[in-house]
């Protein structure tokens, strides 16, 4: 099969699922702000997603193992889409819980299946760039997704639609390749308890990869959650914090690819470090500048410029250090620790916003960069990366 054919048709999907949690999280916010229901089950409601995919994640990769790609990507699709075109048939908070739900697992299933097959088909001197597209490409889609909210002035249901639509135009192209199966030992079993054993073979070769994950899931969400409610608390008026926070993104596209292929020519270890310790040097400068609109202006570009490709190089890192066979199990695990970053974030973020005054909460996320930098520091290789 051709590669390039299938390489975009993968970046695709993955744009457009993008696209469709981008427009989810802001517009449920809204509806719910705009019924008067309070921040606190609004952001519960929001947790459904991560929920999703924690439960599906062990039972992913023996479908995968089973099946093929090509099918997880078909089951992820019609559940995205026909969750999506359900949401305006009931405008009810556990309707739309459980929907929300299913979306996390439809969109895992998508992501989990382009995921694995991006890393299994990339030569180890381009997969770092590869990963790069791939992430740049479903960072598009969710800086674009939130435009759909002024839809809203015009009918409730007209995002919910057009996204469905959409997404189904987009997935379709998936008919257009052809599937296969990843490369397994004919000696492992496809059992969940065979899952749960590569989990552990995964984790003691390259646990260190899946740090980085979670530190871009804490990232994302305390940056995009917690800030906003620590900005106005400082003093700081909503139009500058619409301002800041895509910063952050803004500076992620620029180097995404850029720092995927230097990786790719100087080593993902030898990356990693150097933007790990710059993103931990300029959080810290956030947190001495956390009343001064210019100064996290410039710190929001330069950690995005720095740190907000530490999901992609993780993955691209994992991949380099596992053998083929175990890239499902390890894709898994580096989504499964974005999710719980993903959650944990906002929640220890908000500790330290309520009990602690100052930038201190830029100092939590600095302090977290500096101990997964030590810790890459000091990881040694378990083993040689496998020749793709």
């Amino acid at each position: 099969m051709n590669n390039k054919l299938l390489f975009s048709v993968l970046i695709l999907i993955v744009g457009i699922s993008g696209f469709s949690q981008g427009m989810l999280l802001p517009i449920i916010a809204i509806i719910f702000e705009n019924d008067g229901l309070s921040s606190s089950l609004n952001g519960f409601h929001a947790a459904s997603l991560y929920i999703g995919i924690l439960l599906i994640s062990p039972f992913m990769e023996a479908p995968l193992r089973k099946y093929g790609y090509k099918p997880l990507i078909i089951f992820g699709g019609i559940t995205v889409i026909l969750s999506l075109a359900l949401f305006p048939v009931w405008k009810s908070f556990w309707f739309w819980f459980v929907l929300r739900f299913f979306i996390g697992i439809g969109d895992h299933t998508l992501h989990f299946a382009t995921q694995t097959w991006i890393t299994a088909i990339s030569p180890k001197t381009k997969r770092g760039r590869n990963l790069a597209i791939y992430g740049l490409f479903f960072s598009l889609g969710f800086m674009v997704g939130p435009l759909m909210t002024k839809l809203l002035e015009i009918n409730q249901s007209l995002p919910f639609i057009i996204t469905s639509i959409l997404s189904l135009l987009a997935w379709s192209a998936v008919f257009l390749i052809r599937n296969e199966l990843p490369e397994q030992d004919d000696s492992e079993s496809t059992s969940f308890l065979g899952t749960l054993k590569r989990f552990t073979k995964v984790s003691r070769i390259a646990w260190v990869a899946f740090l980085l994950p979670f530190t871009f899931g804490v990232l994302e969400a305390s940056l995009n959650s917690n800030f906003p409610v620590f900005a106005l608390r400082s003093g700081i008026d909503l139009t500058a914090v619409s301002i800041i926070i895509p910063a952050f993104s803004a500076g992620t596209l620029l180097t995404q690819i850029p720092l995927g292929m230097i990786s790719d020519r100087f080593g993902r270890r030898k990356t990693l470090l150097t933007i790990l310790f710059s993103g931990f040097a300029i959080f810290t400068l956030a947190g001495i500048y956390s009343y001064s609109v210019l100064g996290l202006f410039i710190c929001f570009m330069f950690g995005g410029m720095m740190v907000g490709s530490t999901f992609s190089l993780g993955i691209s890192y994992m991949a380099d250090l596992l053998p083929r066979n175990l890239l499902p199990a390890g894709n898994l695990l580096c989504s499964i620790f974005f999710s719980l970053g993903s959650i944990g974030g906002p929640f220890f973020g908000g500790l330290v916003i309520e009990h602690i005054q100052g930038g201190n909460f830029f100092y939590m996320i600095s302090i977290m960069l500096f101990l997964v930098f030590i810790s890459l520091a000091l990881f040694k290789e378990k083993m040689p990366a496998s020749v793709m």
